[in-house]
C-alpha cells in the first residue's frame, strides 16, 4: 500500500509560476540590491575597520585598536559640538512640530485655497540647502538683514545673530522652520482622517474644543506625530549643510564669529575627516553617532508602545 507523504509543516509548495515571478522579482530587485551592497553597507564595514585604525588617506591605514574610541571620550571639541548638537535637536524638534501642527490645523479650515496653502508651505523644502544657508545669512545680518529691519520696525534693537555666541544658535533654530513645509502636509493628511463622528460623539458627550482635540485628535494623529519626532529627531542630530554654508565656508562669517558656538556634530566630524586628514577618528565619530541615534530612535519606538494608537490593533 502506497504511503503518502504528509507536507512539511511551514513549507508552502509553489507552481512553476510563482517560482517564476520570484525570479523575476529578485531580478528586478538586483540593481537596487547591488548598490546597497556597494554604496551603503560596503562603506560602512570599511568604515568600521578604519575607526581603529589610523589613516590620513596618504599612507597605509595602522591599526590602533580602541584609541580613537578612547580619544573620542575625553576630546573637548567632540563634547562641545555633540552638545551643541543635543542642545537644537532638543528645542527644534518640539517647535517644528507644534508650529507645524497648528498650521495644519489652520489649513484645515481655509477650504478651496487648501491646495495653494498646501503647495506654499512645502515649496520651501525643494529648497537647496545651500541656497537656504546663504538666504538666512543674508536675513540675519546684524547691520541690513531683513529680520533686523523689521524688529526696527517695532522699536527693538535686533541682536548679532551671526556674530555673537549666545544668538547663534536661536538663529539656526529659526532657520530651520524654514524647511517644515513636509511636517505639515503629514499633519494636514492626518487630521482629514479622522473620522468626523468620533467629533461629533464627543460634542454630544459635552465635551468642548481643547477636549475633543486632547481625547480625538491627539489620538488620532499620534501615528503621524511619532514618525515626524523619529524622522525630525534624526535629521536634527545630522544637521550640517546649512549651519555649515552659513559659518563655516563663508569667510566673511568665519572671521567675525566664535566658531563653538555652531559647531555641530557632523561638521566636526567633516573638518576631522576632509580637513585634518583623520579618516580614523573621523569614522569612530561616526560610528558613535551611529549609535546614539540607534539608542534614542529605540527608546521613542519602545515609548511609542504606550501613547501612539493604530487603528485596527487591539489594545
Amino acid at each position: 500500500m502506497a504511503t503518502v507523504t504528509p507536507p512539511v509543516p511551514g513549507r508552502r509548495h509553489r507552481t512553476p509560476l510563482a517560482r517564476q515571478e520570484a525570479r523575476w522579482a529578485y531580478l528586478f530587485l538586483a540593481p537596487w540590491i547591488i548598490g546597497f551592497l556597494i554604496f551603503y553597507v560596503g562603506p560602512m564595514l570599511a568604515s568600521l575597520w578604519l575607526s581603529f585604525t589610523e589613516y590620513d588617506v596618504i599612507n597605509p591605514p595602522a591599526y590602533t585598536g580602541l584609541d580613537n574610541y578612547r580619544e573620542l571620550m575625553s576630546d573637548p571639541a567632540v563634547a562641545r559640538s555633540l552638545g551643541n548638537t543635543v542642545y537644537y535637536t532638543a528645542l527644534h524638534v518640539p517647535l517644528v512640530m507644534l508650529v507645524s501642527l497648528g498650521l495644519a490645523l489652520l489649513l484645515k479650515r481655509v477650504g478651496r485655497l487648501q491646495g495653494f496653502f498646501r503647495t506654499v508651505f512645502y515649496l520651501p523644502v525643494m529648497t537647496p540647502a545651500v541656497a537656504v544657508g546663504i538666504l538666512f545669512l543674508l536675513l540675519l545680518n546684524t547691520q541690513d538683514g531683513l529680520i533686523n529691519r523689521a524688529l526696527g520696525l517695532l522699536g527693538i534693537a535686533g541682536p548679532s545673530w551671526t556674530t555673537d555666541p549666545h544668538w547663534v544658535m536661536p538663529g539656526i533654530i529659526l532657520m530651520s522652520l524654514w524647511s517644515l513645509g513636509s511636517t505639515v502636509i503629514i499633519y494636514l493628511a492626518a487630521l482629514q482622517n479622522v473620522p468626523r463622528d468620533l467629533y461629533e460623539a464627543a460634542a454630544i458627550d459635552g465635551a468642548g474644543p481643547w477636549a475633543r482635540f486632547r481625547s480625538v485628535t491627539l489620538p488620532m494623529i499620534s501615528g503621524a506625530l511619532f514618525f515626524t519626532l523619529i524622522v525630525n529627531t534624526i535629521a536634527s542630530l545630522q544637521m550640517f549643510t546649512e549651519v555649515y554654508t552659513m559659518y563655516f565656508g563663508n569667510r566673511e562669517t568665519q572671521n567675525t564669529f566664535n566658531s563653538d558656538a555652531a559647531s555641530f556634530y557632523v561638521i566636526h566630524l567633516f573638518q576631522e575627516a576632509f580637513q585634518f586628514l583623520h579618516m580614523g577618528f573621523a569614522s569612530a565619530m561616526a560610528w558613535l553617532l551611529f549609535v546614539i541615534i540607534l539608542v534614542i530612535t529605540l527608546v521613542q519606538v519602545k515609548l511609542s508602545n504606550r501613547f501612539v494608537y493604530y487603528e485596527g490593533e487591539d489594545k
